[in-house]
């Protein structure tokens, strides 16, 4: 986690506590001060944490400076900074819900038809963003900035509860030439009007009642388990997700048994059959992006194997699988344009059921046009099988240079 997400969370969560007892004046004094002990870019940080405008936390600081003027100098100064007046006679617009009253209404029926998690509770819990929520009063008529928004939800007793997670990013010897030939291949694939596949498993998840992360606006924090213990779970869910670059729209699998070669494969296999075939009627050529470990590890004969036999030979496809280095893995598209957006359409929402899982799933839609499909595999599979030297050897793989080991084509035998 960097120092400025830190940062910010820390100063996201002191406003949480503190707004509801700040009016105005006390707000913007609070976030100058805030902004002014951090620094360069600090009212920037400060602003998007909060949402107070940066013109505000700017005014801020100037009262700030002059009230320490003030006490260190003893003079006077010809502003309101010395009373308690919270802003000068006739100054600021008028608050759009004093304008329009009607505008709180509109967001509370928006509010009433994002009802999630389990439908008997009586938690609410909002799908969108305060930007989202910005376009679809615009949409009605209502003008209202995501800032406005954002205030409007404090208003309503909703605030946003939950945590972050840590990511860690690591460099890998070669990988620049990697990159350069992937994008090579996805240049040539495109032209040609092939498909164009990313593919990964997205981290597990425990099914019952245990915490998730990240953060939802709710009236009130929903309560969970103390401790994640597995044994408590209804299950452990293995999300496997395709995302197809060319058509912006991602396919996953939620496994509930073991993440293996042959799981990976044949979730491929289901999106061809569901979705790419059709997509791409012409197509014999394929190419899939992958990580370079787990299921579809560059390192595992059962992988190659798999895609030999269940889809490259069953469907006359000539697959080309390009790995991302080691400790790449956030490059690989279907972590940044299909997780990513998932992870954020279900952060802080407690996954208690399989469906629960695959709802917010299928919910997951992005501005851009992405769209997802889900689908449950109640198949069990078994880890640790055996390919011999012989199977390997009756491979029909072409390794590609510059790097082999990440980069291979297999053909139809």
């Amino acid at each position: 986690m960097t120092s400025t997400h830190t940062e910010s969370s820390v100063v996201m969560n002191k406003f949480e506590v503190l707004h509801p007892f700040m009016n105005e004046r006390l707000r913007r004094l609070w976030a100058g001060t805030e902004a002014n002990a951090i620094g360069r870019g600090g009212i920037t940080l400060v602003s998007k944490a909060t949402g107070l405008s940066r013109a505000c936390i700017r005014t801020g600081i100037h009262e700030i400076r002059q009230l320490a003027n003030l006490s260190s100098s003893g003079n006077s100064v010809s502003t309101d900074v010395q009373s308690n007046v919270i802003r000068q006679p006739g100054a600021g617009r008028k608050l759009v819900e004093d304008k329009d009253p009607s505008i709180i209404f509109a967001l509370e029926q928006m509010l009433e038809n994002e009802t999630a998690g389990d439908p008997m509770s009586e938690q609410k819990w909002i799908r969108s963003s305060t930007h989202q929520l910005s376009r679809r009063l615009d949409e009605k008529g209502y003008k209202a900035s995501p800032e406005t928004v954002r205030r409007l939800l404090y208003k309503m007793d909703f605030s946003l509860k939950a945590n972050k997670r840590r990511q860690i990013h690591t460099n890998y010897p070669g990988r620049d030439d990697q990159f350069r030939f992937i994008e090579t291949q996805r240049e040539a694939f495109s032209i040609a009007k092939f498909p164009i596949i990313s593919v990964d498993t997205k981290k597990k998840e425990l099914i019952g009642e245990f915490s998730n992360s990240g953060r939802t606006w709710s009236r009130q924090a929903e309560e969970v388990n103390e401790h994640d213990f597995p044994s408590t779970a209804l299950c452990k869910a293995v999300p496997y997700g395709i995302y197809d670059i060319v058509k912006n729209s991602g396919f996953v699998v939620v496994g509930i048994s073991s993440d293996t070669p042959e799981f990976a494969v044949d979730n491929i296999i289901r999106w061809w059959e569901m979705k790419g075939q059709h997509d791409y009627s012409n197509a014999n050529k394929l190419l899939i992006l992958a990580d370079s470990g787990g299921s579809n590890s560059y390192r595992s004969h059962s992988w190659k194997l798999c895609v030999q036999e269940k889809l490259s030979d069953r469907f006359g496809l000539t697959v080309t699988v390009c790995h991302y280095p080691p400790g790449c893995s956030k490059w690989n598209p279907v972590e940044h344009r299909l997780f990513s957006y998932i992870s954020m359409n279900w952060a802080g929402k407690p996954l208690k059921t399989i469906g629960t899982m695959l709802g917010y799933i299928r919910g997951t839609s992005t501005t851009t046009g992405l769209t997802v499909k889900a689908f449950l595999q109640e198949r069990k599979y078994k880890e640790g099988k055996e390919v011999s030297k012989e199977m390997m050897k009756q491979l029909n793989i072409n390794f590609l240079i510059p790097n082999p080991k990440w980069n291979y084509t297999i053909s139809p035998r």
